[in-house]
């Protein structure tokens, strides 16, 4: 059973959506804006119950009838829009299963409500549709946009709607959460939390993921023998990155959080508050030998790296100059 008080962090939000119910000003629609992962499928489905439970409270009951449909994904008045190109969702979409249904009341509810997931995938063309019904939605009609860049939407869109920002949530609650509920060990706990950024459903993800253990294994000791490397070695080990079903950014992160880890115990001599905490020799091995503007040279390095790979930059020759880099100022 999912509730409000179920959601980590987003206190303004929640605030938001309690007080609309509360004080019957549920807007006719929401765009959810945050980044893959934080949550917002999980807002939009409690907000969604809470507004068709038949006890019409602030939380949904999660008894009624309205509430064992919507858990059971079967409220036929929450509808989920669908589409089958996986990276469009087109005009044909909205046309359908918007417009041409909003129109028929709802079937035992008070509202209609429509979930459109990764709504920056909207064409122009099916945003135009859509702006149909967002200038004269019925008045039991509720449109819940959720996407990871509201700026991909037509400003016309934006101003029809009100815009909720996901916002990260604090560290120490991912990790209590990781450790708490997915009974993940403290050190590990800190590694997906360092690396999810504010984000719970990433955080989740790493703590259940063997890829991302192996992956972080293997960047580790890349770290621990990186001065000794010949080159030959590095591009070997530069290949081995690429079998991983895994983000090159995020192995990037890796590294990077090590060498803030290097930097923050150089400057402290303090282990407490390091993520690699399991890793200290070794961190102090390079702390004691690396100058701080070395480091410094590293972590923009490793930003440089993200940037080229983002710009699609040749994957060996950007990690070929990185490993060099890190190399020289060690």
């Amino acid at each position: 059973m999912a509730k409000f008080s179920d959601i980590i962090g987003q206190e303004q939000l929640k605030e938001h959506l309690q007080n609309a119910i509360k004080m019957k000003k549920v807007s006719h629609a929401y765009i959810i804006n945050g980044e893959r992962n934080s949550g917002k499928e999980f807002i939009s489905r409690i907000f969604a119950m809470t507004l068709q439970c038949e006890k019409q409270d602030i939380e949904p009951c999660g008894v009624c009838h309205s509430c064992k449909q919507a858990l059971s994904k079967n409220q036929p008045d929450i509808i989920r829009v669908m589409h089958e190109k996986p990276n469009t969702i087109g005009v044909e979409d909205i046309r359908t299963q918007i417009n041409s249904d909003v129109a028929i009341k709802p079937y035992s509810s008070p509202r209609k409500i429509y979930i459109i997931n990764e709504g920056e995938k909207m064409t122009v063309q099916a945003q135009n549709a859509l702006l149909k019904t967002l200038e004269e939605p019925p008045e039991y009609a509720v449109i819940l946009i959720l996407t990871t860049n509201a700026d991909l939407l037509l400003p016309t869109i934006r101003s029809r709607c009100v815009l909720l920002n996901m916002k990260p949530v604090r560290d120490e609650l991912v990790k209590k959460y990781l450790m708490e509920e997915l009974q993940i060990p403290d050190y590990k706990a800190n590694i997906c939390t360092a690396f999810a950024r504010g984000n719970v459903g990433r955080a989740k993800q790493l703590a259940v993921s063997e890829e991302f253990d192996q992956v972080k294994e293997e960047a580790v000791m890349l770290l621990k023998y990186i001065k000794e490397m010949e080159l030959s070695e590095i591009v070997a080990a530069i290949k081995k990155i690429t079998e991983h079903q895994f983000d090159v950014t995020d192995y990037l992160d890796i590294l990077s959080i090590w060498y803030r880890d290097v930097l923050m115990f150089k400057a402290t001599n303090d282990a407490n508050y390091l993520i690699f905490r399991e890793e200290i020799p070794y961190i102090r091995k390079v702390a004691d030998k690396t100058s701080y503007e070395g480091i410094e040279t590293i972590l923009e390095a490793l930003e440089k790296a993200k940037s080229r790979l983002n710009a699609n930059v040749n994957f060996d020759l950007t990690m070929e100059l990185l490993l060099l880099t890190i190399q020289e100022n060690m």
